[in-house]
């Protein structure tokens, strides 16, 4: 949804996406505190989970750096900050996960935010979710050799 204010040709691309970030903010009641909150946890259920959780505890040794990190990409996806510039999708690809995986995150990170979060933010977290799942789950199957048509799910063997 593009707003006046966000087309303002005399703002630098800086103040525009400020402008944006505030408006999501006012618009969701999402802040910096409501993501480091959602984020804890949700990575608190993920590594007591018996199916996420050992996908997690092989690979994260040190949790802090991930959250942070974790920080950084969920003030990018849900505020438009432009904090997070990383590359997720190798690190994803190449996971022993397939949709049952996803399903899980999804149905984990719902549950957290409809938990810690007004249903106006919930709703907005999770839609990003959802594409971040879809998203991650094509790449994990092209990566296997699966190239998913719409509505197809990856499942391995």
């Amino acid at each position: 949804m593009s707003h006046p204010i966000d087309d303002d040709e005399t703002l630098t691309p800086a103040e525009r996406r400020a402008r944006m970030s505030a408006r999501i903010q006012a618009e969701t009641g999402i802040d910096h505190e409501m993501i480091e909150r959602v984020v804890n946890r949700f990575y608190d259920r993920v590594r007591g989970d018996d199916l996420l959780g050992p996908v997690f505890a092989e690979r994260i040794t040190d949790w802090q750096p991930h959250l942070e990190t974790m920080y950084r990409f969920w003030s990018s996806v849900a505020l438009a900050t432009g904090a997070y510039s990383g590359t997720p999708m190798p690190r994803h690809m190449v996971l022993p996960v397939d949709a049952t995986h996803f399903d899980r995150w999804l149905a984990l990170f719902g549950e957290t935010v409809a938990a810690e979060c007004p249903p106006v933010a919930a709703e907005h977290f999770l839609s990003r979710a959802r594409n971040i799942a879809s998203s991650l789950e094509m790449g994990v199957a092209s990566y296997n050799g699966a190239i998913l048509g719409r509505g197809e799910r990856f499942h391995r063997g």
